[in-house]
C-alpha cells in the first residue's frame, strides 16, 4: 500500500503497518486499483500542517491526470463529505469510477450495526 500527502500528516510508523509513503501522489497512483482520498480538516490548515488548500489540491488532490495513472479498473474512494477541488476535483467524485456514495452508505450501514452490538443488541 503507497500513501501519498504532506509528510506533515503521516504517521510515524509506516512500515510496520504495511504501508510506504511516496510524496508524489502521481507516483503513488500509478497503476493503482484503488485511489482513496481523504477529507481534509479545515482545522488542519489553521496548524500550519498543510500548504494552502490551493496548494493541497495542486500537490496531492485527485484530479484527471491522477485517475489516468492508475489501472484502467481504479475505484475512487473518499469517507465524506468532499471538500470539491481540496481532496478530490468533482469530475472524479461523480464520476463513473466513483464508489464514494455507496461507500457511504455502507458506512453509515457498518455504524449503525457496530452501535446496536455495543449497546447491548441481540447476536445471531
Amino acid at each position: 500500500m503507497l500513501l501519498s500527502g504532506p509528510a506533515t500528516l503521516m504517521p510515524e510508523n509506516l512500515e510496520s503497518l504495511g504501508a510506504e509513503y511516496v510524496p508524489d501522489v502521481r507516483e503513488a497512483a500509478k497503476g493503482a486499483d484503488i485511489l482513496y482520498f481523504l477529507r481534509i480538516q479545515r482545522e488542519r490548515q489553521e496548524d500550519g500542517l498543510i500548504p494552502s488548500v490551493d496548494e493541497y489540491h495542486r500537490r496531492w488532490g485527485g484530479t484527471e491526470d491522477v485517475l489516468a495513472l492508475a489501472s484502467p479498473k481504479v475505484l475512487v474512494m473518499h469517507p465524506g463529505p468532499i471538500n470539491r477541488g481540496v481532496e478530490i476535483a468533482s469530475e472524479l467524485a461523480d464520476g463513473d469510477r466513483s464508489v464514494i456514495l455507496s461507500q457511504v452508505r455502507s458506512g453509515v450501514a457498518v455504524r449503525m450495526a457496530l452501535l446496536y452490538l455495543c449497546l447491548g443488541g441481540a447476536r445471531s
